[in-house]
């Protein structure tokens, strides 16, 4: 059966290296026989603020709203605006889903910032109650594909920007383990403006390349959660000193897996 993808797009220009990168993708799984859809969060304008006009009908409680519950009971009972309802069918048939985006302020876009905060609503994407093991996107594998504005060497445990993996934890484990996504290793592009086109050319090649076998790819290890204490969620003492994949503890130091 042909996978589905979806690719989140978070660029305002189509002629950027992220649209490069986005356009390979495309082309690569597309050839493959996966069948891919793009939400171009720009192109279609969408909201990136969390707000009481995502409900449709009356709030639970408007004098004192909060966004999490409310959501959360709009999801329950199909109140959710229509916006976000497309994007969690795209994301429910996804078998992988890869976020392009340009690296901003360490983080994400905020239009792509905002995609996080509304499509993984609460008791669709995460529970609070069973954090890390909600099972609905347990056999789908995510990424994040993005360019940088630094060299590599300054994002480096010597580097005055730090460790990558550091800078990628909330993304990596905050949201997409923390929702359940096996996760695979991120496409970096390490500052393509600062690179001659030749390099540029070079990165897209490597790109290229690892879309042929990605969905293939092993994802990362993150710490098993029977590990951890079930009251207070911190690693059991016979598990200290052991090492499983990727946390901001025990991964310090180490490089990036090689796909990158």
């Amino acid at each position: 059966m042909a996978k589905k993808v979806l690719i989140v797009y978070a660029h305002q220009s189509s002629r950027s290296f992220n649209a490069a990168a986005k356009n390979i993708a495309v082309e690569v799984l597309t050839a493959q026989g996966c069948t891919v859809e793009v939400s171009d969060l720009y192109a279609m304008g969408f909201k990136a603020t969390a707000t009481a006009e995502d409900i449709k009908g009356d709030l639970k409680d408007a004098e004192n709203f909060c966004y999490l519950d409310e959501s959360k009971l709009a999801w329950e009972q199909g109140r959710l605006s229509d916006d976000i309802t497309k994007e969690q069918s795209k994301l429910t048939e996804a078998d992988l889903v890869i976020f392009q985006f340009p690296m901003y302020w360490f983080s994400v876009p905020g239009i792509l910032k905002g995609w996080f905060d509304r499509v993984l609503t609460n008791g669709f994407a995460f529970s609070q109650e069973k954090p890390y093991i909600l099972q609905t996107f347990k056999d789908k594998k995510a990424m994040l594909s993005f360019t940088t504005g630094s060299p590599e060497s300054m994002f480096c445990t010597i580097g005055i920007n730090g460790d990558i993996n550091v800078t990628l934890w909330p993304l990596q484990n905050g949201i997409l383990h923390y929702c359940g996504f096996q996760v695979l290793p991120p496409e970096v592009f390490w500052a393509p403006a600062l690179t001659a086109a030749a390099d540029r050319k070079k990165m897209l090649a490597r790109w290229r390349t690892r879309l042929q076998d990605l969905l293939e790819e092993e994802p990362l290890s993150f710490t098993p959660l029977d590990r951890f204490d079930k009251e207070t969620f911190q690693l059991k003492d016979e598990h200290i000193s052991e090492e499983f994949g990727l946390s901001v503890g025990i991964h310090l130091s180490n490089p990036l897996p090689s796909q990158s």
